[in-house]
């Protein structure tokens, strides 16, 4: 149903780059990368062209990531992570998935991203979950105004969303995450969003208005992998 449709699925952190990671020791450049590669397989059986922005474990910037969705200028670009750190604990799932200020597009595919990955997530069998108090479908300012996100701001025009699925950093959550059923469980769900994006009129929902942020992103925040380093 979405044949010749070009989606870029961007494996957060890699390489030296490790993300967060569970106290049992799940790293979360690893898990993003096996949802990428689940949800590119589940995309390609309904169709789908689909490129990944890294393909194994290493370190590339987020300028590249973001000049590879520029060249494809694909329908639908999404960055695959999981989060770390929390202000709050609930009986519901802290999904957070954040989209380009600018763009009425992206904030679409953030809400059908979050009502899907929300919706599978609150049916596995956990009773407390990590959150941030906003937890939802976003976005996240930068002092000046724009997306705070290099990958979001990056991808300028291309139709783009992060997704933070779950709380690594949780050991009830990375006990679920570390399980290869979980991770196609949340891939059919990215692909269920996608599909619902490309071939509905779907507006999404969980839309939050955030809080004031003043801290970097947590590991790989910032600006300091926004450029390759000089080759050696």
């Amino acid at each position: 149903p979405i044949d010749g449709a070009t989606v870029v699925l961007d494996p957060g952190h890699g390489g030296a780059e490790t993300g967060t990671a569970g106290p049992a020791g799940l790293v979360e450049r690893d898990l993003n990368l096996a949802v990428a590669q689940k949800t590119k397989l589940a995309l390609e059986r309904e169709g789908a062209t689909v490129v990944l922005t890294r393909t194994g474990d290493y370190r590339i910037a987020i300028t590249t990531r973001a000049e590879i969705a520029q060249r494809l200028k694909p329908p639908v670009f999404i960055s695959i992570h999981h989060n770390g750190g929390h202000d709050e604990v609930r009986s519901t799932p802290g999904t957070e998935v954040f989209f380009q200020i600018a763009s009425p597009a992206s904030k679409r595919l953030a809400g059908l991203l979050y009502e899907e990955e929300y919706a599978y997530f609150a049916s596995l069998p956990n009773d407390e979950w990590y959150s941030d108090r906003d937890a939802g479908a976003k976005y996240r300012a930068s002092d000046s105004g724009g997306d705070y996100y290099g990958i979001l701001r990056r991808t300028n025009g291309v139709t783009a969303a992060l997704s933070e699925a779950l709380f690594l950093t949780d050991p009830a959550e990375e006990a679920l995450l570390v399980r290869a059923d979980v991770q196609q469980g949340e891939a059919d769900a990215i692909t269920r969003a996608i599909r619902r994006f490309m071939l509905t009129d779907d507006p999404g929902s969980g839309f939050v208005e955030p809080y004031p942020r003043t801290e970097p992103a947590g590991p790989g925040g910032g600006t300091s992998n926004c450029f390759d380093p000089p080759l050696e």
